[in-house]
């Protein structure tokens, strides 16, 4: 099926772009075009961010609740497409129907739920006594505005959520602009917002690539920026809100260590690897791609690993049983193929895959792949592959484990296994990163998610997500 469209959604209106100029999307697994929409122009994003502020002065003065009822009626109307919005996902860029049916399909419409909720329990107000003479400070809680939210294509629908529901909630106007790789799925959210009555230029989405995102980003009309996506790209949007003194939440690359201690169950560890590792075909930004293992039982974890992942069914990412898809696009998988040379040119050992499936003739599919030996200084140890590569290093002692998961420009996840869940707590407690996991890895809807160092800047989920929509304005009360 095709899904074109020929408006974009600004203003709460469908309108007509301003140029004739179009995106075409195509299927990961076929490369067909499965649909084309408008190409925004600057003088698009400068109608919805002036749609945003319009709609700001009336949402902002909305009360919590009046906000929050709003939200959990437009997640009822996302839910209702939930299964359209998970297939166009897989169908972009290649995840597997299993992961992108919860994260693509259900997972937006709970944030919407929880930060419903969130918002009417949250105090916008706080009164302090003074600590020095009479009087008291109220502390308050205010939006901060029009937010230029730009989500990247690995997670499209659910990355864009963990912006726009708090973002709403905190009671500002949100400008999404997704990636172009993945901008089909942005039209059924538009649809839903449509259909749930969100107000006019409360949510507007502009299309289009870098050019249009850096005009959003430096638009003198946004007050805060959030962004997902590459440690390179994100620092050039921390340039500019730099220079201009705005807010900006970075969440950024990675290249996480699954440290494997000694006692460890090796079946159930390579078992929880495969998710943890290779979740949709490793183009997860948190993925523990760096699998530490004792040198005492290295050759056992590297046969384990190399079985577990030449295991992995490869396949149509619209069928169920398909563990590994293609990647999002051609050039995706050009970049992934050259970090595998460059393992195989640097040393390490390949003990499965490295090449292209040889029953897929058409799509951007790339084998599940280990290397061993695998040096420290190598660059398959080092760089962020975006892909299902896996290295599998050794370690003298835990002291050493630890150094090597840390020696890393990126801090965004990680993960241990051990069958000492306290032991491993404490092993946690000391990797340099944002967010880790002991025997698994998980996002929690309720707990702050973003990384350290080159990961990225501020935190998205829990209430730590909301907070980072308001200003904190302090009222100084004199008896």
């Amino acid at each position: 099926m095709v899904h074109n469209h020929a408006a974009l959604y600004i203003d709460g209106d469908w309108q007509a772009p301003t140029s004739a100029d179009v995106i075409e999307v195509h299927s990961a697994a076929t490369e067909e075009q499965i649909g084309q929409v408008p190409a925004s122009t600057t003088a698009d994003v400068d109608a919805a961010v002036a749609a945003a502020g319009r709609a700001f002065r009336t949402w902002s003065a909305l009360t919590p609740a009046q906000r929050a009822d709003v939200l959990d009626g437009f997640a009822i109307e996302l839910a209702s497409r939930a299964e359209l919005s998970a297939r166009l996902v897989s169908e972009q860029n290649g995840m597997p129907i299993a992961i992108s049916t919860v994260a693509e399909g259900q997972g937006p419409a709970g944030l919407l739920h929880y930060y419903a909720a969130l918002i009417r329990g949250t105090a916008l107000e706080e009164h302090r006594p003074a600590l020095a003479g009479n009087g008291t400070t109220v502390v308050r809680k205010e939006p901060i505005g029009v937010v230029a939210a730009i989500a990247p294509w690995n997670f499209p629908a659910l990355l864009a959520m963990m912006k726009i529901a708090p973002a709403l909630a905190a009671g500002c106007t949100v400008v999404l602009k997704p990636s172009p790789e993945t901008v089909l799925d942005s039209f059924v959210l538009a649809e839903a917002a449509a259909a749930a009555g969100l107000p006019a230029g409360v949510l507007n989405i502009v299309t289009g690539g870098p050019e249009i995102g850096k005009h959003l980003v430096a638009h003198p009309g946004v007050q805060k920026v959030a962004f997902t996506g590459s440690t390179p790209a994100g620092r050039q949007i921390a340039e500019t809100c730099g220079r201009l003194l705005r807010p900006v939440s970075l969440e950024l690359g990675g290249k996480s260590a699954a440290l494997i201690l000694d006692d460890a169950d090796l079946a159930a560890t390579v078992q929880g690897l495969a998710t943890a590792s290779l979740i949709n075909t490793g183009q997860t930004c948190y993925a523990s791609t760096r699998v530490l293992a004792p040198q005492s039982r290295y050759a056992e974890v590297l046969d384990a690993v190399t079985a577990m992942v030449a295991s992995l069914p490869v396949g149509d990412p619209l069928d169920p049983s398909t563990f590994i898809g293609p990647l999002v696009s051609a050039g995706q998988r050009a970049r992934v193929e050259s970090y595998i040379e460059a393992g195989r040119s640097e040393g390490a050992k390949l003990t499965t895959g490295g090449g292209r499936p040889a029953d897929r003739d058409r799509g951007w599919f790339v084998e599940p792949t280990v290397f061993g030996e695998v040096g420290l200084d190598h660059t398959i140890a080092r760089e962020e592959i975006f892909g299902p590569v896996l290295s599998v290093i050794p370690y003298a002692d835990e002291e050493q484990a630890i150094a090597i998961a840390n020696d890393s420009e990126y801090g965004l996840g990680g993960t241990v296994w051990t069958s000492d869940a306290d032991h491993g707590l404490d092993v946690a407690r000391r990797v340099e990163t944002g967010s880790f996991g002991v025997n698994g890895y998980t996002l929690d809807f309720g707990a702050p998610f973003g990384g350290i160092k080159a990961s990225g800047l501020g935190r998205e989920l829990g209430p730590e997500g909301l907070f980072a929509y308001f200003n904190t304005k302090s009222i100084f009360l004199t008896d």
